[in-house]
């Protein structure tokens, strides 16, 4: 017979030598072409040469497809972009935004070290999606808060500073790459995008407040948006988990703020003073 192309014997004697090499030949797949050739020149020739080699092949190829369809079960996620991001809040959440690695949020997703680079090229885009993913949900919450001005301007503004603070409470891992990553927005169109509809909403509100006391001398929109987003982004990072005056303030963040927001009205003559 023919076995890879080199013309064999078959004979029905065999010595232990020959069952040996048979046996070495079958579990070296790797090596089981060159070992039958150097034994056929050799002139050792058994059937079990030749079953090897054809068992070898398929155990071969069996093997390659087995390594090909493990690769495609590492990559196929059932959504691996959101499992990463979900990762990564997770470890925000515990360490902080600067605590953690790529590989720290694969492993936590369940995939290789490799995988998450099909979707992000470093963790810093990793933690612009979360920050982005973050601005979105933020800018959602603050329209819905904000509700068009209803039922008054005045009462809208107290609802759309609860709603800031309240998601800084329940999304902190998001808020903390949101605004403790040190994520440059100009450098993320997306990040960029979302994070402005987000202060577009504060415009928004300041604008409608300001049109309540069209008498009064005030400082440009986008100055008292900025004025309302100082104040409500350092009381929501006073009471954030794990900070210093967690739990040792007797009055709520939202309590301060409705404090700090009226004080602030009240300098610029929207709210009448008390006489």
């Amino acid at each position: 017979m023919k076995m890879l192309g080199v013309a064999t014997d078959v004979g029905p004697a065999v010595d232990a030598r020959n069952w040996l090499c048979a046996a070495i030949l079958y579990a070296s797949c790797n090596r089981m072409h060159d070992a039958v050739r150097a034994r056929a020149v050799k002139g050792v020739s058994h059937p079990a040469l030749g079953a090897c080699a054809r068992y070898e092949v398929k155990a071969v190829n069996m093997g390659s497809r087995g390594r090909q369809d493990r690769g495609r079960r590492g990559y196929h996620h059932g959504n691996l972009r959101q499992a990463l991001l979900e990762a990564a809040r997770q470890l925000i959440k515990q360490q902080g935004a600067a605590g953690f690695s790529l590989t720290e949020a694969a492993r936590l997703a369940g995939v290789s070290a490799a995988a998450p680079y099909r979707h992000f090229r470093d963790r810093e885009a990793l933690l612009a999606e979360v920050a982005k993913s973050g601005f979105e949900q933020f800018a959602d919450r603050l329209e819905a808060a904000w509700e068009e001005g209803g039922p008054s301007p005045i009462q809208a503004f107290e609802n759309v500073g609860r709603a800031y603070l309240a998601f800084a409470r329940e999304e902190p891992a998001s808020y903390a790459a949101m605004f403790e990553a040190g994520l440059s927005v100009d450098e993320s169109p997306e990040l960029k995008a979302a994070a402005d509809r987000a202060f577009d909403v504060l415009r928004r509100v300041t604008a409608a407040v300001a049109q309540t006391a069209p008498d009064a001398k005030l400082p440009p929109g986008a100055l008292m948006s900025l004025h309302v987003w100082a104040m409500s982004h350092g009381i929501a990072t006073l009471f954030a988990e794990g900070k210093p005056c967690r739990g040792k303030v007797p009055l709520t963040g939202e309590e301060i703020l409705e404090a700090c927001m009226l004080i602030y009205l009240k300098g610029l003559g929207i709210i009448p003073t008390d006489d």
